[in-house]
């Protein structure tokens, strides 16, 4: 028994030192560009709480009326944005992007002509 146990830690041991001598770390995992979007099966009343939630706690003049990410006036769109910028400015964990199930991780740019969503 004693045997298997030093054996399994020499094995363990082997490969955190490969996987770290070839450059893997949790960096590379999260080095995918990854954005918050909401659910397109989302209903009305949640989407307009998950932007007053957002707005709570970000900055949302981008969605205003004359602003970049305005158009087009639709709640999913107007969530979407609000929603990603408070998924960014907090770390993009994933539980930052959890919102009364209503929301995706997504790994391609949701940006649209001059409406840019940001990656922090």
């Amino acid at each position: 028994m004693a045997l298997i146990v030093r054996s399994l830690s020499k094995l363990s041991l082997f490969l955190l030192i490969l996987l770290f001598s070839s450059g893997w770390t949790s960096k590379s995992v999260q080095a995918t560009k990854t954005w918050c979007a909401a659910k397109p099966s989302s209903d009305d009343s949640t989407l307009l709480a998950n932007i007053n939630w957002a707005c709570s706690q970000v900055d949302c003049r981008v969605i205003q009326k004359g602003c970049n990410c305005f158009y087009p006036n639709t709640l999913i769109n107007h969530a979407s944005v609000v929603m990603n910028l408070y998924y960014q400015t907090r770390g993009r964990n994933p539980w930052n992007c959890v919102f009364k199930d209503s929301s995706l991780v997504v790994m391609t740019d949701p940006s649209y002509g001059n409406c840019i969503y940001p990656y922090l």
